[in-house]
């Protein structure tokens, strides 16, 4: 690595990386390197990256949010050449990197799930703490919203969604009441709809559904809400698939010795990239005489955290939104 780790950036946003020391040591930027920020969003983590690998480090910022890319670029303006930053999803990883005529990268950064800044905005229709319009897509012109599912979707199939993607165990019972208060236009009409429909929420002495709403949580207990807006976002942006389609082309992308450093904040996507990389840290040989697999192949990983890194106790206490993020780290061979 490049010297000592960049202070943590100062943001003209409330928006707070991460992981940020975690990240940059993991990744050991040095110069002249190559690193990707496959989710730059208001360039926290780049602006690290781009301090450790100076001064003839480059990055490249991919984001499909335009508005956390206008941010990025006057965070990231200082750094002039050094930086290229498109508005891109990292599903596209193999042809950005190909535009730029990299031939490998040695570090490459997933930040997965949606920013501080998304869910701070009201009008992007990612909480329910806020009042505003259904929408939780990470890219604005992408082709449906979140109220395309709550409002079209049927029954059963909506159902489905919220058990798959926020293993809600309530997901018949909010799904039914969905359909029934159809048609449903605001983040606190829908939240309102699952509370009531949910098991019970605290107790009778707590204040309002709609103080309750703000809070988020009480009594230790997540929001009846929590889980089927985190998989209506999920199925949005198809942010499951977009994973498990990135993780290949990032390994391929790595030149040897490169790092892939990946947070997640929920357990489905932890499953899947833990499930990738030890599946490609280990040999793939067939047994003799029998044929399994279709081509034997060597590890492609070494994978550097066998257990996630969690941040520590006073970035939780700065930043509450932090407690559910998990950092795996894996090494090209």
């Amino acid at each position: 690595m490049g010297g000592r780790t960049p202070p943590l950036p100062m943001m003209k946003t409330p928006h707070r990386p991460v992981l940020y020391k975690e990240i940059i040591h993991a990744l050991q930027p040095h110069s002249p390197g190559r690193y990707v920020d496959g989710t730059v969003g208001a360039g926290g983590h780049a602006r690290g990256i781009l301090e450790a690998c100076a001064p003839d480090g480059r990055l490249l910022g991919l984001d499909v949010d335009p508005q956390a890319l206008a941010l990025a670029r006057e965070t990231l303006a200082p750094y002039g050449q050094r930086v290229r930053l498109v508005q891109a999803s990292y599903v596209s990883l193999s042809a950005q990197l190909a535009g730029l005529g990299w031939d490998s990268a040695d570090g490459i950064l997933l930040d997965l799930g949606a920013s501080s800044m998304q869910f701070d905005t009201p009008e992007r229709g990612f909480s329910f703490t806020q009042d505003g319009p259904l929408d939780m897509r990470f890219d604005p012109v992408a082709p449906y919203s979140a109220e395309q599912l709550v409002n079209e979707l049927p029954q059963d199939e909506l159902a489905d969604l919220i058990y798959r993607y926020g293993e809600e165990r309530d997901s018949r019972r909010i799904a039914r009441a969905i359909v029934a208060a159809r048609p449903l236009h605001t983040t606190r009409a829908l939240a309102a709809v699952i509370e009531k429909a949910s098991r019970p929420f605290g107790n009778a002495s707590t204040p309002s559904a709609a103080r309750r709403l703000r809070a988020g949580r009480r009594g230790n207990r997540v929001h009846p809400a929590t889980r089927t807006f985190q998989a209506l976002r999920i199925a949005v942006n198809e942010e499951l698939t977009a994973v498990e389609e990135v993780l290949p082309q990032a390994v391929s992308a790595l030149g040897s010795g490169g790092r892939l450093a990946v947070v997640c904040f929920h357990s489905l996507e932890d499953r899947i990239v833990k499930d990738f990389f030890r599946n490609q840290s280990r040999d793939q040989v067939n047994p003799p005489y029998e044929k399994i697999y279709e081509v034997e192949r060597k590890a492609t990983l070494k994978e550097i955290t066998r257990k996630p890194v969690r941040p520590a106790e006073d970035e939780m206490e700065e930043n509450p939104r932090a407690r559910s993020a998990r950092l795996r780290v894996a090494e090209k061979t």
